[in-house]
């Protein structure tokens, strides 16, 4: 399955079914908000022009008037490397870290793209092991920063194909979007196209992640 949906997605974006994206404007290095993006497997652009790259925008648009910067999670997003998972997860944490000690005032969203929402996932503690393109935590954001995160946008989350969701502490700062009839997120989904559809959801994830933002 995993092959199935990384052939149709270089397949699309190699015959320009995808349109890829404007490079995302990156503020000062401490921005109001910096929104950190996993981008899934063998999705091309810089935070991943299915998932993103729109909505990094729409939440620029959102956030008018609160500075953003955006993180690409530096990790393989591939089927190759057994680690890629691992490899996203330490670099999340690392980040998130480095970035909370030199701007002190700074907040977060994670997004998170199918095996970049397992990255999350495995950021904020809940295990994607045993789920597709998963593996087991290797760091966790430090609870001293966890108040700092404001939003968390997953979109074809493979934990929820194997009876699992964001629970406990970020439950609640969470959007977890899953496409009717998506494979990945949806036991018993046969719609592979659905897995590609979540760029229509951008508005929406802004919409949620801006509200706990300015509201926060």
């Amino acid at each position: 399955m995993a092959k199935v949906l990384a052939a149709t997605i270089v397949a699309l974006a190699g015959s320009g079914g995808l349109l890829a994206a404007a490079a995302p404007a990156l503020a000062a290095s401490c921005a109001n908000v910096d929104v950190v993006v996993a981008r899934g497997t063998f999705e091309p652009g810089t935070l991943g022009i299915i998932v993103g790259d729109p909505v990094n925008a729409a939440i620029q648009k959102a956030l008018a008037g609160t500075t953003t910067s955006a993180y690409p999670v530096n990790y393989p997003a591939n089927l190759n490397e057994p680690a890629s998972v691992d490899a996203g997860n330490a670099d999340l944490v690392n980040h998130v870290t480095s970035q909370a000690a030199a701007c002190p005032g700074q907040r977060f969203i994670l997004v998170g793209y199918s095996q970049g929402a397992n990255v999350v996932d495995n950021s904020i503690g809940i295990s994607s092991n045993g789920a597709l393109v998963g593996g087991p935590i290797v760091a966790t954001i430090p609870s001293s920063i966890q108040p700092r995160v404001a939003a968390i946008l997953l979109f074809g989350n493979p934990i929820r194909a194997i009876g699992k969701h964001v629970t406990g502490t970020f439950a609640s700062r969470t959007d977890d979007f899953c496409a009717n009839q998506d494979p990945v997120c949806q036991a018993g989904g046969l719609n592979v196209l659905a897995h590609l559809s979540y760029g229509s959801d951008a508005n929406a994830a802004a919409a949620f992640a801006a509200r706990l933002v300015l509201g926060g």
